[in-house]
């Protein structure tokens, strides 16, 4: 068989067995093996290696679509610094995901524009990188599609669905308050993951406020009961980055056109005059 039918054939069947990673790397490894010697052993490795890498890259962005993050930001575009009472080791350790592994929950605590929602993003990218079914929401999104599932006799399964997900972020919960109804059914989805799946919970509000939320004491106190009992809580104890930024940036406009107005105020240098011969100056 002529090397082109053997070629045609082996794209055949890479198809068939639905293999695209193996498609289009194979003429690069099988080159590769002829120039180096390498054994059919490693050349069948090293195939094999490209598939897995291209599957797994598929999976991970299949997972982070699922995620609706409302933008990607990871770990690695992150500058730790600017998270003050936060050590990497403690970053580390929550991005390792244990805390999943082991269906515990995570409250992040602090005023708006510090940093929460950035960093329940890059810690939920690190949990899809491990393999786990991850949720984004607003609080008042997943309230609001609660209800919307309860009118069209979808409750049911739209629990089920949330269920599935290891973790589940529920981004600025106290920004808006719930309705009854509303409060109801997010203690619902708080109950049902109890020591089954994890949440991942931001808040401006610190817990004994979260009843102007919810309406409820009773209410409150059994989610928060259930919501803390294996949790970890971490404080963004600092001032909004985001008016720290929107501050540096209007001091630096300000100091910009502070130097402009000076320079245009100088006044202009006088005409040099040469030197003579003895060193004196010549007049203009």
């Amino acid at each position: 068989m002529n090397p082109a039918a053997e070629e045609m054939l082996v794209d055949r069947a890479l198809k068939q067995l639905r293999l695209p990673g193996a498609l289009r790397e194979w003429r690069g490894c099988a080159r590769q093996a002829r120039e180096t010697g390498d054994r059919y052993e490693t050349f069948l490795l090293a195939l094999l290696e490209r598939e897995t890498e291209q599957r797994q890259a598929n999976q991970l962005a299949r997972r982070l679509r699922a995620a609706r993050f409302p933008y990607l930001r990871t770990l690695e575009q992150t500058d730790l610094a600017r998270w003050p009472t936060l050590d990497g080791r403690q970053v580390r350790e929550l991005a390792a995901g244990e805390w999943i592994d082991r269906r515990e929950n995570l409250v992040l605590l602090g005023r708006h524009g510090t940093g929460k929602t950035h960093a329940a993003i890059a810690l939920g990218i690190e949990a899809c990188r491990q393999g786990h079914r991850v949720l984004f929401a607003t609080a008042a999104e997943l309230v609001n599609a609660l209800v919307e599932a309860r009118e069209d006799k979808q409750l049911r399964r739209y629990l089920a669905r949330l269920a599935k997900c290891t973790l589940l972020i529920v981004d600025e919960l106290g920004y808006l308050p719930f309705s009854r109804e509303g409060a109801e059914l997010l203690f619902q989805v708080f109950a049902q993951r109890y020591e089954r799946g994890s949440l991942l919970v931001t808040s401006n509000l610190p817990f004994p406020e979260w009843t102007r939320v919810f309406g409820d004491e009773g209410l409150t106190a059994a989610m928060l009961d259930r919501l803390t009992h294996h949790c970890q809580i971490v404080q963004f104890e600092w001032d909004s980055l985001r008016l720290t930024d929107s501050l540096n940036r209007r001091n630096r406009s300000r100091q910009k056109r502070e130097n402009r107005a000076v320079a245009a105020t100088a006044a202009p240098p006088g005409p040099e005059k040469e030197l003579d011969q003895a060193g004196t100056r010549n007049p203009a």
